[in-house]
């Protein structure tokens, strides 16, 4: 059974559209990666565990860094909770706060 990446809601959907096209393709690379290989094989630098159950599909492009947070759900699921972009070093820190 291959993984399946969502979107939590339409807000986060919209976060995601709102990035540079850069930086949605380069989660549309990763999102391929855990399709075709199985989120249990894809790492760092594509994923990042951050704290309990929340992990971090890494982005980065010419536009900047972007990073999507999420979750993973029964039925092999990847549930994106949110998207922003990065800014500066401790922004990680807020937007986990965030998150649900």
């Amino acid at each position: 059974m291959k993984w399946i990446i969502e979107f939590m809601d339409d807000t986060v959907r919209a976060e995601m559209d709102a990035l540079p096209v850069d930086m949605r393709a380069r989660f549309l690379r990763v999102a391929d990666l855990i399709a075709a290989h199985g989120l249990e094989r894809v790492r760092e630098p594509y994923v990042k565990h951050i704290d309990g159950p929340v992990w971090e599909i890494r982005m980065k492009g010419q536009s900047g860094i972007a990073r999507a947070l999420y979750v993973t759900a029964t039925g092999r699921r990847v549930v994106v909770v949110r998207v922003f972009t990065k800014k500066r070093r401790g922004r990680l820190r807020a937007e986990r706060s965030r998150s649900p």
